[in-house]
């Protein structure tokens, strides 16, 4: 089955841009698009896409504020990749603790656009680790947020749970962590929906974020 994707932005030349780059693969389907945050919970809710591509900055209902309110109100939402101007921008991490699971450069080349929709769809990898690293650096609590703080202590990770948190912040995909760690493939799956579970993370995205925010993860 392909992966369906739901383009969201103001500038018709970008969803456009973004459909002709997405159609040209044989395993993605744009199913729709919309103009506006406020028009993606209907169309979420109608074409069940797996991938949401949506810019961070709109008129009416901002990529920040629409990610929030898909995943307060949508059961089994999808996966949120929201489409930015700007790298290093506040609005991008934001969105990414409000529960985006990654983020795309709209100058990003073709080849770039389609690894970031295969890879968020996927879930089995940070989408640019250094990226979000850089960001939390910059826009995060330092390791300050006493909330994450507390909800580290809390979940109790185990010290081979600990280990694979930190190989998912540095990017590591879950075949790259099995062969660091010399386990299988499964194994690691196991521990990575562990961490998920006790951290109350919808993804691993939102894992690696409460590690930072939390201080378990040093950012820099």
């Amino acid at each position: 089955m392909p992966v369906t994707v739901l383009l969201v932005d103001d500038e018709p030349l970008v969803r456009a841009g973004l459909r002709a780059v997405l159609e040209a693969q044989p395993d993605i389907e744009v199913v729709g698009e919309a103009a506006d945050g406020a028009a993606v919970i209907p169309l979420v809710r109608q074409l069940r896409p797996d991938v949401v591509a949506m810019d961070v900055r709109m008129p009416l209902l901002d990529g920040i504020e629409a990610t929030r309110a898909v995943l307060r109100t949508v059961p089994e939402p999808p996966k949120i990749l929201v489409v930015t101007t700007f790298e290093n921008d506040e609005y991008v991490y934001e969105a990414l603790r409000a529960g985006a699971d990654g983020f795309l450069l709209k100058r990003a080349r073709p080849a770039e656009i389609v690894h970031a929709v295969r890879l968020v769809a996927e879930g089995e990898s940070l989408l640019f680790p250094a990226s979000v690293r850089q960001l939390a650096a910059e826009y995060g609590d330092g390791g300050g947020n006493l909330e994450a703080r507390a909800a580290m202590e809390r979940a109790a990770l185990t010290g081979r749970e600990a280990e694979v948190l930190r190989l998912m912040a540095r990017g590591l995909s879950n075949a790259e962590i099995a062969r660091r760690l010399v386990v299988g493939t499964e194994t690691v799956k196991s521990h990575v929906s562990s961490v998920l579970a006790k951290l109350g993370a919808r993804d691993r995205t939102q894992a690696v974020i409460a590690a930072y925010e939390s201080g378990f993860v040093a950012p820099g």
